[in-house]
């Protein structure tokens, strides 16, 4: 297979707070490269690098809020998080659990630091994913999936220098537990010093990774350090990368939703008149009730 080439490394950029509980470097959308439609169907990602909050009686987060349209998908490396939405979807995730929420017709929802955690502190390390759905599927029923640490499936690297968590998708012969609407890849990769990792993806699907923690040369050939972020070019179907020190990287690969997006604040849609009925809709409490 050709090998696929680096078109981006990205720093992160300064970060700022999302409500009072996230304090993100956004990179998806962020430039002119990193579009909507250029990272489709990666339509957002905020990343919360590792930060240490003091202790709070009151549990810091973001407050009610509605989404139409689209999927938040959160990933816990450090830190515990409490979810709730309006169709009855929640929970609470730690280190290693993902919270996949499929918006869709729309719901209203709240993210909190979870008690126990806000009361003793500690760091914090977060990854929140917005993906796009297709028009077909815009308007389908809210569902929320929750994935523990023991519902993700693995690959066991080589001599045990590492594993490849998959979250969705397939890798070898893993498949990830989370259902998506469009293929997808969402990957994990947790890799000892000099352990090696393999991909391949399709050559028109968006692919990119973020360094978690640690430092990885991709392709034998280019460093990213932690927190950057490698946006691959749509040629080629693999890449490697290898640990100069212990890593953990998220992997992200994905087919393309090539239809209009019209997207403002928390409502991604095909087109501005949906976008106005998605407005009107919320105004008249169609997406239900959640106490803040």
């Amino acid at each position: 297979m050709d090998v696929k080439k680096i078109e981006l490394v990205v720093p992160p950029r300064p970060p700022h707070f999302v409500g009072d509980g996230f304090r993100v470097h956004n990179f998806i959308p962020s430039s002119f490269r990193l579009t909507m439609e250029r990272m489709s169907p990666f339509i957002l990602l905020d990343y919360n690098s590792k930060f240490h909050f003091p202790p709070s009686e009151k549990p810091k987060g973001v407050g009610v809020h509605p989404h139409r349209g689209f999927e938040t998908v959160t990933i816990a490396y450090k830190g515990r998080v409490a979810h709730h939405d309006s169709a009855g979807g929640g929970g609470i995730i730690g280190e290693g659990g993902v919270q996949w929420m499929t918006a869709a017709s729309g719901v209203l929802h709240k993210e909190y630091h979870e008690e126990g955690f806000s009361k003793t502190g500690g760091d914090f390390q977060m990854v929140q994913l917005w993906v796009n759905l297709p028009a077909k599927y815009k308007m389908t029923a809210p569902k929320y999936q929750a994935l523990d640490p023991k519902d993700i499936n693995a690959h066991t690297l080589p001599d045990n220098a590492g594993r490849i968590e998959v979250i969705a998708g397939q890798y070898k012969d893993v498949r990830g537990a989370a259902s998506t609407f469009t293929p997808m890849h969402l990957f994990n990769a947790k890799l000892a010093q000099d352990a090696t990792a393999d991909f391949a993806f399709p050559a028109h699907y968006n692919t990119a990774l973020l360094v978690i923690e640690g430092e990885v040369t991709v392709n034998g050939e280019e460093k990213a350090p932690t927190d950057h972020f490698v946006l691959f070019e749509n040629e080629g179907e693999s890449f490697h990368i290898k640990a100069d020190r212990e890593a953990v990287v998220l992997i992200l690969s994905g087919e393309p939703i090539n239809e209009p997006i019209a997207a403002q604040g928390p409502f991604v849609m095909n087109t501005r008149e949906e976008l106005a009925q998605a407005i009107e809709d919320f105004n008249l409490g169609k997406f239900g009730y959640l106490e803040d």
